[in-house]
């Protein structure tokens, strides 16, 4: 048996009396009210009464107001008001009733006893709906893009009462109920009612407030009870408990400068050098207070322009390191508050820097106190077994041709960035979601419509979610995770491409494919690299038929691939000076830059979410702290110059923003190429990954240039590097090269990557 509550745990409720007042004389003419009907009554206690409102409450009727409430457990209820106290009867299972000869109901509170207090509340049952027609028709046209505003549980002040709304989208239910602490979660007197055809079911609660816990208490369609934490709810508890969270933001922003100008350069045309963070492992323990004392001036420091944020949203298992998310629209409560998050992204922006994060809207994990089955059948999930499930995770796919659920991703898209200012959404998994085969075998799928692998409804998703969010909030760029060719990812959602699709979308694509590639160029030992010279060069044929963004992530450093510097062959020292070359190189190529924590170190083991980075490599009294010290000050270097030298991010998108010098040096392991900035001024890139010095290399530049300097040489010595340097400024020779008429000789350092511009 459930235990018998006394008063709710929250302020607004305190008990007016520890002991029972003497019985009141009822008002003359007191009668009791007419019974429930038997199958009222039986619904009602229950739970799947659609309409308990019409049942509670005060209610007119011929010969005065019926005042009916129900309270297991208590041993009276009595109705006050102006000029009126009337002890209800007893119905028997909780109920109380009364028959009152009054021509209207007025405006009244309850005063409960139980064995050992007395509490007084308004009746939740005497309200008017709190959610309001325009709310709904626009939930029933999934088009409601503040969604979070009317789902899920909300403090207010509904009709002069103090309490809070609790609203849940649950078609399928024969009813709902609300448990929690207030109730010591026995929903008996808490049913929620239907709001017609919406699917929606609301109850307005006095006096419950911020902190309190709380799920829904459904009855499935075969008459069986599933509790479940809300799919809206704003804050959770701290895993591996999952009650909801009542919450209001109370966080006053310091971040309008930032806002001001966020949108003032497109995004492919700006600076943009990511650090990836897995905030509960890149200092363990701290809270999100606790990271914006640090995180921020350390990335400042290093020169990046945003950090990316894998998932922070709640999740149930930490080792998924928060791609399976069971509380879309609530951070996780593992370092804190919504509101200290909120306090983190705040601080990012105030030292000048943005905030990316991971967003998921790929699948959901099967837990069953979250989205699986919501209310009885598939509902956030397809309805198909073969398309809901996913065959990678072992987890479940949305439904995203359901106006319902696609409201519900493009709303939690459009929530994180005006609720937390988040600058850049990065979408997990998108080619998961394109294809109706991915990983999937021959008969294991059915094709669209057309007859195709495409899932219609998952682009269709992809571009109402690009569509709203760039619409809704300027500044804010969408990146994807794409990893195949799919046309269009980037383009617009109104230009139709040649496979008859309108764009995704997208601002950004991750560019797997030069991944792939160029980590697989540079693992290979010197001497063999010139059999892979078109690993380092394949990039260039497609590098303009998207807005990339080259990726080193987690991924890469992680579950047997070795951190970045590992990769590489040879001794400590040229696994050092290839792990800055590769930097130097990648910063240079077009697209944009990421790098996971530790990389910038040199860090040596793969990422573990258990204990992060391994900043213990830095500490003065490591006798190699040197080394990886080196490699962070170039990481920084590298953005520095990066940043003040438009060439290298300005025309990222364009053709006209590079052009080869000598891609075809594979005998030497040698790229040399110019990026060129909006009004033609140059940087010229040359990388060497051979472990030789090339005195006197000679390489074609233009002629409208008349010296050069070098701006960065990876091999310095303060970067761990040989120092061998171009320390002169580089006069061109009228000897023609690399079909230019002037050239330049030049000496290439072993293992590095020089940088060098117009003096």
């Amino acid at each position: 048996m459930n235990p018998r509550p006394t008063h709710p745990q929250h302020k607004e409720a305190a008990p007016v009396t520890a002991r029972k007042p003497a019985a009141a004389q009822p008002p003359h003419g007191v009668r009791k009210a007419k019974p429930l009907d038997d199958a009222d009554r039986e619904r009602l206690l229950s739970g799947s009464h659609h309409d308990p409102h019409a049942l509670l409450g005060a209610h007119s009727v011929r010969g005065g107001v019926v005042f009916r409430v129900l309270r297991p457990h208590a041993q009276s209820v009595t109705v006050l008001a102006k000029g009126l106290r009337a002890e209800l009867h007893k119905e028997g299972d909780g109920l109380f009733s009364a028959l009152l000869p009054l021509r209207t109901a007025p405006e009244y509170t309850l005063q409960v006893v139980y064995e050992d207090t007395t509490v007084e509340t308004a009746d939740a049952y005497r309200l008017l709906p709190a959610l309001g027609e325009l709310d709904l028709h626009l939930i029933g046209e999934g088009r409601h893009e503040e969604l979070w505003q009317a789902l899920g549980a909300r403090p207010m002040t509904h009709q002069g009462v103090t309490g809070t709304r609790f609203t849940v989208w649950a078609p399928n239910a024969s009813g709902v109920r609300l448990v929690g602490d207030f109730n010591y979660w026995d929903g008996t007197a808490y049913p929620l009612r239907s709001l017609g055809s919406s699917g929606v079911w609301e109850l307005f609660v006095p006096g419950v407030g911020e902190g309190a816990l709380y799920k829904f208490d459904i009855v499935r369609p075969d008459g069986s009870h599933t509790v479940r934490a809300d799919p809206m709810a704003r804050r959770t508890e701290v895993p591996p408990s999952n009650a909801s969270v009542v919450t209001e933001s109370h966080h006053v922003w310091h971040d309008e400068e930032w806002l001001a100008h966020r949108a003032d350069r497109p995004v492919h045309e700006a600076p943009l050098s990511v650090y990836e963070v897995h905030l509960p492992s890149w200092r363990p323990g701290l809270t999100y207070r606790q990271l914006a004392a640090q995180l921020p001036s350390y990335v400042k420091d290093l020169g990046f322009t945003h950090v990316e944020l894998m998932p922070v949203a709640e999740h149930p298992f930490g080792g998924s390191w928060g791609y399976q998310v069971t509380g879309f629209y609530a951070p996780t409560a593992r370092m804190g508050t919504p509101d200290d998050f909120r306090y983190l992204v705040d601080s990012l922006h105030r030292a000048g820097v943005g905030v990316i994060m991971d967003w998921v809207p790929a699948h959901f994990p099967r837990d069953d106190w979250a989205l699986a089955e919501f209310d009885g059948r598939p509902l956030y999930e397809h309805s198909d077994p073969a398309r809901a499930a996913h065959p990678d995770w072992g987890t479940l796919e949305f439904d995203y041709g359901r106006k319902e659920v696609r409201n519900f991703l493009v709303a939690n898209a459009v929530y994180w960035c005006e609720e937390f200012h988040i600058d850049g959404l990065r979408v997990d998994a998108v080619a998961s979601m394109l294809y109706l085969d991915y990983s999937r075998e021959h008969g294991e799928w059915s094709p669209n419509e057309h007859g195709g692998r495409e899932n219609l409804d998952a682009v269709a998703f992809l571009q109402e979610m690009n569509a709203t969010v760039y619409r809704r909030c300027p500044g804010v760029v969408t990146i994807a995770e794409e990893s195949t060719a799919w046309d269009g990812v980037t383009r617009a959602t109104h230009h139709v491409g040649p496979a008859g699709f309108g764009g995704l979308g997208f601002g950004l694509k991750w560019n797997m494919g030069w991944m792939h590639d160029s980590l697989g160029y540079v693992q290979h030992e010197p001497v063999h690299r010139k059999f892979h010279h078109n690993e380092m060069t394949f990039s260039m044929v497609y590098a303009y038929s998207e807005n990339y963004v080259l990726p080193i992530s987690h991924d890469e450093v992680v579950h047997g691939k070795r951190a970045l510097v590992s990769k590489m062959p040879g001794d400590w020292w040229q696994r050092r000076a290839t792990h800055r070359a590769y930097l130097g190189f990648m910063w240079a190529h077009p697209g944009k830059q990421l790098l996971f924590m530790g990389q910038e170190f040199a860090q040596g083991a793969e990422w573990s979410h258990d204990h992060g980075p391994e900043w213990w490599l830095m500490d003065e009294t490591y006798h190699s702290a040197g080394d990886h010290r080196g490699v962070r000050d170039l990481v920084r270097e590298l953005n520095a110059v990066y940043g003040a030298t438009p060439a290298l991010w300005q025309r990222d998108t364009v053709p006209e923003g590079f052009a080869w010098v000598d891609g075809g040096a594979a005998e030497d392991n040698v790229f040399a190429f110019l990026r060129y900035d909006a009004d033609g001024a140059p940087l010229l890139a040359v990388s060497n990954f051979s472990p030789v010095v090339r005195h006197e290399y000679r390489l074609g530049v233009p002629p409208s240039v008349p010296v050069w300097t070098e701006v960065l040489n990876t091999d310095a010595a303060r970067f761990g590097g040989s120092d061998v340097l171009n320390a002169e400024p580089l006069k061109p020779e009228s000897v023609g090269a690399h079909g230019h008429r002037t050239s330049i000789q030049l000496t290439l350092p072993p293992l590095a990557t020089v940088w060098l511009t117009p003096a």
